[in-house]
């Protein structure tokens, strides 16, 4: 069963002190090694500052962007990961080992794989 951790923080890689950002990358860095070598990783990245983004709505047909995003709280998303685990238990053990977990949250939410999500040709 595949699980995507949304990782959030109020503060970004890029705004940290330098050497405060190297640790907390190095922290990353064996996280994703130690899931790769336990068969968990299936992909992952960081995402650029909240101000790199655009919200994109439709309405009437028409496309309306705006910058950034807009979210009701302090704690923006900054990255993800996609494991694999068999039960909730387990993804939600392998995302308290994520670093981000120690200064923000990281939600974890099933990955759909039901009928109507395969005949979009996504899913497994």
């Amino acid at each position: 069963m595949k699980f995507i951790c949304l990782i959030c923080a109020e503060q970004m890689m890029e705004h940290l002190e330098p050497a405060d950002a190297a640790g907390h990358f190095a922290e990353y860095a064996a996280f994703t090694e130690a899931i790769k070598r336990e068969g968990h990783f299936v992909s992952g990245n960081r995402l650029t500052p909240p101000g790199t983004a655009k919200t994109v709505r439709v309405r009437d047909g028409q496309a309306h962007v705006t910058d950034g995003p807009f979210a009701e709280t302090r704690e923006l998303l900054g990255g993800y990961y996609l494991i694999e685990a068999p039960d909730m238990d387990t993804a939600l053990a392998i995302a308290a080992r994520i670093p981000g977990a120690q200064r923000g949250c990281v939600e974890v939410r099933p990955i759909a794989d039901d009928a109507p999500t395969r005949a979009l040709g996504l899913g497994n």
